[in-house]
């Protein structure tokens, strides 16, 4: 079934009406299919279900083009209030750049703002988590209004956290999760279970100076057998417990970047499907298309992530855990 197309401002007759409005739910099908993280050839599947002729890639591509706009809209808007937590993760993709198949980065942040409310605030391709790409992505924020953020989410990577140091004036909170997997890393298989569970006594302390004490006796315990994994819990003490600065209610999800991991999780649900992105814009229209879907799901959520009562309790003079450079 092949549906005209009439140039735009042309007249319309009213006997058009009816397949102007199937093409325009056709396409819209189409882009959601896409969205979705549907193939190519289940998509031709689809529209040929409807009655139509088929579709080829190109021609999704090509429909689906107009999503752009939207998701630019989306991650350019400013920034507005103050934006207390931040968290930050990457995940990979695999795109076609001069002839070559590249795996590159695609970075996103996730914050709260002060009235408890939780946003996709940003998102950007890289060839790698290097410094310098961390540095740019932060300074694309602030430029569209990031500000009043305390506390800043990540995994371990040193790219983050020297990118942190030099824009942010927050403290930094080293990812529970991957602290643990790697601090087992430096304890023999047979006395892991063990020593998680002795470092989970840390976290569970009713306040930040309880858990530091635990965390330091836990390490001295520990070092004599395990002299690396005392090193690193000495390294690690400062940056895993900070979230504890911070309202109690509130640990459970500043300790981790659990929540942002389940997002980048359906983006490679999705971007798997795909497999290989023709470039980099194509990777802006998917992965952009589910932060967007996502950002919309929590905006019609009826509870906030965070309650306003807990929100008010952050004041301004949280200990900061990072030097601030203003650049």
């Amino acid at each position: 079934m092949r549906i005209p197309r009439l140039r735009k401002g042309s007249y319309f007759p009213s006997f058009l009406e009816p397949r102007r409005m199937a093409e325009k739910a056709l396409i819209a099908v189409i882009q959601d299919a896409y969205v979705q993280g549907v193939s190519t050839r289940s998509v031709d599947d689809l529209v040929k279900a409807m009655g139509g002729s088929g579709i080829s890639k190109s021609q999704v591509s090509r429909l689906c083009e107009e999503i752009d706009d939207r998701v630019k809209a989306f991650l350019d808007r400013p920034i507005e209030g103050d934006w207390p937590y931040v968290w930050l993760d990457a995940t990979y993709v695999k795109v076609r750049r001069n002839h070559r198949i590249v795996s590159v980065a695609v970075i996103i942040a996730v914050g709260v703002n002060t009235d408890g409310r939780r946003e996709v605030l940003g998102l950007d391709i890289g060839p790698s988590e290097a410094e310098t790409f961390w540095t740019e992505f932060l300074r694309k924020l602030r430029r569209r209004g990031l500000r009043g953020t305390k506390l800043v989410i990540s995994d371990a990577h040193e790219g983050i956290k020297a990118a942190v140091t030099k824009l942010m004036n927050a403290s930094w909170q080293r990812c529970r999760v991957h602290t643990m997997r790697n601090a087992l890393a430096h304890a023999g298989k047979s006395s892991r279970r063990v020593v998680a569970a002795f470092m989970g006594t840390a976290f569970a302390q009713d306040t930040a100076e309880a858990a530091k004490t635990q965390w330091r006796k836990i390490a001295d315990q520990l070092r004599p057998t395990l002299p690396k994994l005392g090193r690193f819990m000495d390294e690690a003490e400062t940056d895993v417990l900070a979230y504890m600065s911070f309202p109690p209610e509130h640990w459970v999800k500043l300790h981790s970047t659990n929540g942002l991991e389940r997002l980048n999780g359906e983006i490679k649900r999705r971007t798997d499907v795909v497999g290989i992105f023709p470039n980099d814009e194509a990777i802006f229209r998917l992965v952009g298309s589910i932060l967007l879907e996502q950002n919309d799901e929590w905006a019609v959520q009826r509870g906030r992530y965070m309650t306003l009562e807990t929100m008010a309790r952050i004041s301004d003079d949280l200990a900061i855990g990072l030097p601030a450079m203003v650049i």
